[in-house]
């Protein structure tokens, strides 16, 4: 009796935990715990490469869909032609929730969120996004750059039918399109607290308000003497 007993305990545990693991999508305080974002700026100027790494505990599960999202400063813009992934086999989706006009200045633009999908591959992942510095006011005083902050972006995992949503404080449900191309509404364990710095800084470039008027009579000087000089050469070769 004693063995058969043992048998059934041993399959309600297995059986138990097999289902729990299901349940949860292997997701749990040690692997919520260890997740780790993290971004560095490559490039300089007006046009910036943003790197985002996101790493993760050697326990964390291969099946999961990741979701990154950014919300950028008005100094700033993605061009949308430049979303495509670095790597034919990388599974990459970006979804931005406005239109881009890339011409506009920074103080005529408005902030803006790039969701980016992804699926874990491995225990880390990197992904490049090329940004760039819109124009900003010139400065009336001796200041040269203005600093423009992008902040960490969250970090979501995919949480539909996971338990772990309700007993993993102080991480939060949050609801966003399921996927770039389907944007009916998805629960997301949203994952915080990742790292004490959440943002870098940017250094762009600013005009000088106080030469503008000159700037403009030394332009316009130019113009009228290259047209003279265009006009008198057309009249002398007579062909005007």
């Amino acid at each position: 009796m004693y063995p058969v007993l043992l048998i059934c305990v041993y399959l309600n545990l297995f059986y138990g935990s097999t289902k729990s693991d299901e349940n949860n999508c292997g997701l749990s305080r040690q692997v919520l715990k260890h997740a780790f974002v993290s971004m560095n700026i490559k490039k300089s100027g007006f046009h910036r490469e943003l790197v985002t790494t996101v790493e993760f505990s050697p326990e964390a599960p291969n099946r999961l869909r990741i979701l990154l999202s950014y919300r950028f400063p008005s100094g700033l813009y993605i061009d949308p032609y430049q979303l495509a992934p670095q790597k034919e086999d990388q599974d990459v989706q970006v979804l931005l929730n406005s239109a881009i006009d890339v011409e506009t200045p920074a103080h005529m633009s408005a902030g803006f969120t790039a969701l980016v999908y992804m699926s874990l591959v491995g225990k880390k992942l990197k992904f490049p996004i090329l940004i760039h510095g819109r124009y900003h006011k010139p400065s009336l005083t001796e200041e040269n750059f203005q600093f423009v902050q992008i902040e960490l972006p969250k970090l979501m995992f995919k949480a539909d039918n996971c338990i772990p949503v309700h007993l993993l404080p102080p991480h939060n449900i949050v609801d966003a399109p399921c996927t770039a191309v389907n944007i009916s509404m998805c629960q997301w364990l949203n994952i915080q607290n990742l790292q004490e710095h959440r943002h870098v800084t940017l250094e762009m470039p600013l005009g000088d308000e106080s030469v503008v008027n000159s700037v403009c009579a030394g332009t316009l000087l130019v113009t009228l003497l290259c047209c003279v000089v265009l006009s008198r050469r057309i009249l002398k070769n007579g062909q005007c």
